[in-house]
């Protein structure tokens, strides 16, 4: 029994034999060897072992043998079979960093993640060449596209709903080849430093212009509050009289000096 986990096409033993056949290479019991590929491993063995997060798929005389297979033993037949194992666990790569052009104009660089799985690897393996560089490419291509939809103000303000767009438009796209993305996650907003700039400026003008509002407001508020008071104190003698004391009793203990008080100012109208 053969067991090739992680071997790649280059190191499997033909039919049981010691003997290695390089891809591309003509082997005398079995043909031509498949290249290698990075999304699937091709078994050449009689017995495979699939394991509990793996599934394989099986090929006699060229055609698909019934649906995938696993987890467990598979047995393979020696000349006439081929037997591709299919990693179902989710995978992850990075989006290489993109100049977008933004709607008002504006470049910005943008790079992301993307999560996925394999949900069907009969698809996966004949629908698809390379599944993996495949949904990459389209993934580069989506996020273009749906940032080049949106302003930079947008984009700032919005990435959750920009990666779901995304997310959706990149699953439908990658449905028939069985892979499913779960998850597209924008990691970094880089933006020009004449950009920066500006937008530190703009954000300043908009504090002071807030900071000056809310000024005039304060001394709006206070000289209706002191017309108030002037009417009150009008209307009342008394009330005149003890505001004009207390002022005179304010001056005297903040400075500590002698206030004089000219003759005829507290009977003064």
């Amino acid at each position: 029994m053969t067991h090739s986990d992680n071997a790649s096409p280059s190191n499997q033993s033909v039919a049981g034999t010691s003997h290695h056949v390089q891809p591309g290479q003509h082997h005398p019991k079995m043909g031509k060897v498949a290249p290698s590929s990075s999304t699937a491993d091709l078994k050449t063995g009689c017995f495979e072992i699939v394991r509990e997060y793996q599934r394989g798929v099986k090929f006699r005389v060229g055609k698909l043998v019934r649906g995938p297979k696993g987890p467990g033993m598979c047995f393979v037949m020696p000349c006439i079979e081929s037997f591709f194992i299919v990693d179902a666990r989710t995978a992850s790569f990075d989006i290489p960093k993109q100049l977008i052009l933004t709607k008002d104009s504006l470049t910005v660089v943008v790079d992301a993640v993307v999560f996925y799985r394999i949900y069907d690897p009969v698809l996966a393996i004949t629908k698809i060449e390379n599944y993996t560089t495949s949904t990459q490419l389209l993934a580069s291509t989506m996020i273009r596209h749906t940032l080049g939809t949106r302003t930079l103000a947008d984009i700032l303000a919005d990435q959750p709903g920009i990666a779901k767009a995304t997310r959706e438009a990149l699953d439908d796209a990658t449905d028939p080849w069985g892979v499913k993305v779960e998850r597209v996650e924008i990691k970094n907003i880089i933006l020009p430093v004449e950009l920066h700039n500006s937008m530190a400026a703009e954000g300043e003008a908009t504090r002071q212009a807030k900071a000056k509002i809310v000024a005039a407001e304060g001394e709006f508020k206070a000289s209706e509050a002191l017309k108030e008071a002037g009417n009150v104190l009008r209307s009342s003698e008394g009330a005149s009289k003890l505001r004009q004391l207390l002022m005179i009793d304010r001056v005297g203990s903040k400075y500590n000096t002698t206030v004089m008080v000219p003759i005829g100012f507290m009977n003064s109208k």
